[in-house]
C-alpha cells in the first residue's frame, strides 16, 4: 500500500483500488485513476491497446493500458525479489508514454553491488603492488595508493550513476528527472516570434502535433506562417483551414504551383511580422517553452540576432532520442558540419540582410541560410536545452543523411559559397557522405618550427625523430631539440648523428630543473618559424602531411592552438580534444576509444572547436605564442598546456582538435611516474593554482554542454 500512496502522490489526484492478488513472486494491484497523469513527461518503448501484465523469464515486466479520456484502468505489479525494481508503471495516452515510476533498486542490492566494487579494485591494486613493489611499498608512497584506490572506488560508483544519451530508456528516465518546465514569469521585452512551416503533403497527424506544439507554447505574442507548397493531399488543406479558424495567430498561404522546400519556405516568410523568425519542419515539434526560454536570452541582451537550442529526435515509436547537446558558437565546427540545426531563431533584421533560402540548395537549404546569417550577425547566443524535437521518418535526413547523396552535395556546394563569399582560397571534401565535411585552406610554405624537449632515453627520442624524417612531407621545418641535463653518451651521438645528416637539425641545451613551460619558452626565441609545434619526444608521426593538416587551420586569423588525434601503440585513442573543468581542471576526450570510432556526431572524424589539446602535439603561430606569453612558467610540469589554451581563448581566439593528424604518443616515458612526496606536492601546487587563476572558466566550458557529465566525457548523470 506503501507504494500505491507513493503513486497517488506523485501522479494522480484520485483512485479506486479494484483487485489485488499475488501471482508467481509478484503482487498485483490493479485499480482506476480519474484525471489526468501530471505533466511529468516520459516515454518507453511498448506501446499497445489492451490492459496486460507479463512477466517474461522472470525478469521482463511490460504494463499497457486501455485508452480512455477521463477514466483510466492500470495494472501495478510489483517484485518481491530484492534484486529487482520494486515497481515500474507505465502510464499511456494517445499512443505515447505520458509517464514511468520506477522505484529505486532495494538497500541490499546496492549494498552487496559496492562490496562486489570494491573487492575487484582491491583484487587489482594486489596486482599492481605486487608487480610494482613486490609488497614492499615506499611508506611515502602508501597515501598516493590509497588515495589512488578511493577515487577508483567513487569512479566505479560515478559510472554506475552515468547513462549513455543514446539509449532510448535510460535517455528518457533523464529526462523524467532533469527536464524542468519553469513557471512562466512575466517579461518586459515581449518580442513577437514568426514560426515558418512549409508543408508539403505532411501525415496529418504530425502536421497536428506540430501545430499542437506551437499554440500550447506558454510564451504567447507569436504567429505561424505557414507555406502550403501545392500538397496533393486533400487532408492536409482541410486541416490547415481547420487550424486556422482554431487560432487567428495561424497564417496560411497556399502556393500556386509546387516549388520545393526553400520557394516554400520564403512564401511562408513573406507573411512573418515579427520582431523574429523560428524555422519549424512540418513533422517536427517545439518543447512547450521553446519561445519563452529565447524570449528571456533577449530580455537579457536586445543586441543578440541569432540563437539556436539543444534538439533531439523522435523516433518511429514516438519516443525521444538522439540528443545533440550543441557547443556555443563554434566557427570551424560549423564549417565542418550543421551542428547548430533546430531551434534556430533570428531577428526578422538580420533575414532581411542576408535575403531568404535559395532554391540550388535544397535539402541543405537551412545550412546555407544558416552560414549566411551567421556571417552577418552581432551576437550569437546558444541555449543550453533542448527546444526542439526532430521527427525520424525512414529515409529522411533525420534517419541518415547518407541516404540523400543530393543533400551531401547541396552541403558541399552551400560551403564552397561560404568560402568564395568570405574570399577564403581552398576546397571542400565531403566523401565521409555523412553530412560531415572538411574544408582544406590554400596554404604557402612558411617556416615551421618543431620543438621538443628531452633528457636522454635515446632509444625513444629517435623513434620521434626517425618518423618525423622519414614520413614528413612538408619541406620548410626545423627541429629544436632542447636538452634538459641528458647525461648519457648515447643521446650525444644521436644528437651529433642527426646533426650531420640533417641541415634543419639544432640542439639548445638546458641545465635547469625540469620546468616543461621555460624550455619551451625558451625554444621559442631562438626558433626561426612562423609557426610553432610543440612536440613531446615520445610521439611518433603516422600521417605523412601532418603538417599541412595542422598549418592550413593553424593560419586563420581566428584560431589559436591546433591539437591531433594521439593513440596509444594499442590503436586506441589517448587524445581526442581537452575539455575543461571534467574531474577538477580537465580531461581528454574519447580516451581509449577506438582509433576508427567516429565521435558524437563526428568528433573524431572532423575537425571541431575545442577548449584546447594536449601539448604534446600542438601548433599555434610564433606571433600568437608570444601575444598570450607563452607558457606559464608557474606551471613546470602540469596544466600548463590547458593554461596555454585558455590565454588563447581569452584573446577571443579559437582553439581546433584536428583528427584527421595522427600520431602515437608513448605518455612521458622520459619523465617517469609522478610519484614522489615532492612532486605530488608539486602537482596539488600547480592544480591550487590553475583552479584560483581559472576557476569560472573551468567550471563553464563553451564547447562541453552543461548538460553532460563532470566525470565522464559526453556522458548524462543521473
Amino acid at each position: 500500500m506503501r507504494i500505491i500512496e507513493n503513486i497517488k502522490k506523485k501522479l494522480f489526484t484520485e483512485f479506486e483500488i479494484l483487485e489485488q492478488r499475488q501471482v508467481e513472486d509478484c503482487n498485483i494491484t490493479r485499480f482506476k485513476v480519474f484525471g489526468t497523469a501530471r505533466p511529468r513527461i516520459f516515454v518507453d518503448g511498448i506501446i499497445n491497446i489492451d490492459v496486460k501484465v507479463k512477466i517474461e523469464n522472470g525478469k521482463k515486466l511490460i504494463f499497457e493500458k486501455k485508452f480512455k479520456k477521463e477514466e483510466q484502468e492500470i495494472s501495478i505489479v510489483e517484485r518481491l525479489s530484492i534484486w529487482k525494481p520494486n515497481v515500474i508503471l507505465t502510464v499511456y495516452e494517445k499512443n505515447r508514454v505520458l509517464l514511468k515510476y520506477r522505484l529505486n533498486n532495494s538497500f541490499i542490492r546496492k549494498f552487496f553491488k559496492k562490496i562486489y566494487t570494491i573487492c575487484k579494485l582491491f583484487y587489482r591494486a594486489v596486482r599492481l603492488l605486487w608487480k610494482r613493489h613486490h609488497f614492499l611499498v615506499p611508506p611515502k608512497m602508501i597515501g598516493y595508493y590509497l588515495r589512488a584506490l578511493r577515487d577508483k572506488v567513487q569512479w566505479e560508483e560515478s559510472n554506475i550513476n552515468c547513462i549513455d544519451p543514446f539509449n532510448v530508456e535510460e535517455y528518457n528516465e533523464w529526462i523524467a528527472k532533469h527536464e524542468i518546465h519553469e513557471s512562466v514569469k512575466e517579461l518586459k521585452y515581449n518580442p513577437k516570434f514568426s514560426i515558418v512551416v512549409p508543408v508539403y503533403n505532411a501525415p496529418i497527424n504530425y502536421l497536428e502535433e506540430c501545430m499542437d506544439s506551437v499554440i500550447g507554447q506558454n510564451y504567447k505574442n507569436w504567429e505561424l506562417c505557414i507555406a502550403d507548397d501545392k500538397s496533393t493531399d486533400p487532408k492536409v488543406k482541410e486541416t490547415l483551414e481547420k487550424y486556422k479558424k482554431k487560432d487567428k495567430r495561424i497564417k496560411v498561404v497556399y502556393r500556386k504551383e509546387n516549388g520545393n522546400i526553400s520557394k516554400a519556405t520564403n512564401s511562408a516568410f513573406e507573411l512573418a511580422t515579427g520582431d523574429y523568425i523560428s524555422l519549424l519542419d512540418n513533422d517536427d515539434t517545439l518543447s512547450k517553452d521553446a519561445l519563452y526560454e529565447v524570449a528571456k536570452v533577449l530580455n537579457k541582451d536586445k543586441e543578440i540576432d541569432f540563437i539556436y537550442s539543444d534538439e533531439d529526435k523522435i523516433n518511429t515509436s514516438g519516443l525521444r532520442c538522439d540528443p545533440y547537446f550543441k557547443p556555443d558558437f563554434s566557427p570551424d565546427t560549423l564549417l565542418s558540419n550543421n551542428y547548430i540545426c533546430h531551434l534556430t531563431t533570428f531577428s526578422k533584421k538580420l533575414l532581411d540582410e542576408v535575403g531568404g533560402e535559395k532554391s540550388e540548395y535544397d535539402g541543405a537549404q537551412d545550412y546555407d541560410l544558416i552560414l549566411r546569417l551567421t556571417e552577418k550577425a552581432k551576437k550569437i547566443y546558444h541555449i543550453s536545452k533542448i527546444l526542439y524535437h526532430w521527427r525520424i521518418i525512414p529515409g529522411s535526413t533525420s534517419e541518415n543523411i547518407s541516404a540523400k547523396p543530393k543533400a551531401v552535395d547541396a552541403g558541399k556546394r552551400a560551403l564552397e559559397a561560404a568560402l568564395k563569399r568570405r574570399k577564403i582560397e581552398g576546397f571542400v571534401d565531403s566523401s565521409n557522405n555523412d553530412g560531415t565535411y572538411i574544408v582544406n585552406y590554400k596554404i604557402g610554405k612558411p617556416k615551421v618550427s618543431i620543438i621538443i624537449p628531452t633528457r636522454d632515453y635515446k632509444d625513444i627520442l629517435e623513434i620521434c625523430l626517425k618518423s618525423i624524417y622519414k614520413k614528413t612531407t612538408y619541406d620548410n621545418y626545423e627541429i629544436i631539440i632542447i636538452d634538459n641535463n641528458s647525461e648519457k653518451q648515447e643521446t650525444f651521438d644521436l644528437f651529433d648523428k642527426y646533426k650531420k645528416e640533417h641541415k634543419n637539425f639544432k640542439v639548445k641545451r638546458l641545465e635547469c630543473e625540469f620546468n616543461y613551460s621555460y624550455l619551451n619558452n625558451e625554444a621559442v626565441k631562438i626558433a626561426e618559424g612562423e609557426y610553432i609545434i610543440l612536440l613531446n619526444n615520445d610521439t611518433e608521426v603516422i600521417t605523412n602531411d601532418w603538417i599541412e593538416k595542422m598549418l592550413m587551420y593553424a593560419s586563420r586569423p581566428h584560431v589559436g592552438a591546433v591539437g591531433v588525434k594521439l593513440l596509444y601503440p594499442d590503436n586506441t585513442i589517448q587524445h581526442g580534444g581537452l575539455i575543461l573543468g571534467i574531474n577538477g581542471i580537465a580531461s581528454h576526450a574519447y580516451i581509449n576509444a577506438d582509433r576508427n570510432s567516429h565521435g558524437h556526431f563526428g568528433r573524431l572524424i572532423v575537425p571541431y572547436n575545442y577548449d584546447g589539446s594536449t601539448a604534446a602535439c600542438l601548433m599555434v603561430s610564433k606571433k600568437k605564442y608570444q601575444e598570450v606569453g607563452g607558457l606559464e612558467e608557474e606551471l613546470k610540469v602540469n596544466f600548463n598546456d590547458v593554461d596555454f589554451n585558455l590565454k588563447l581563448l581569452e584573446k577571443g581566439y579559437y582553439n581546433l582538435f584536428v583528427p584527421t593528424v595522427e600520431l602515437y604518443h608513448y605518455e612521458s616515458k622520459s619523465r617517469g611516474l609522478d610519484l614522489s612526496k615532492e612532486k605530488l606536492e608539486r602537482t596539488k601546487q600547480e592544480t591550487t593554482y590553475m583552479l584560483n587563476k581559472w576557476n569560472k572558466k573551468l567550471v563553464n566550458s563553451r564547447f562541453y554542454n552543461k548538460n553532460y557529465s563532470k566525470h565522464f566525457v559526453y556522458m548524462l548523470e543521473k
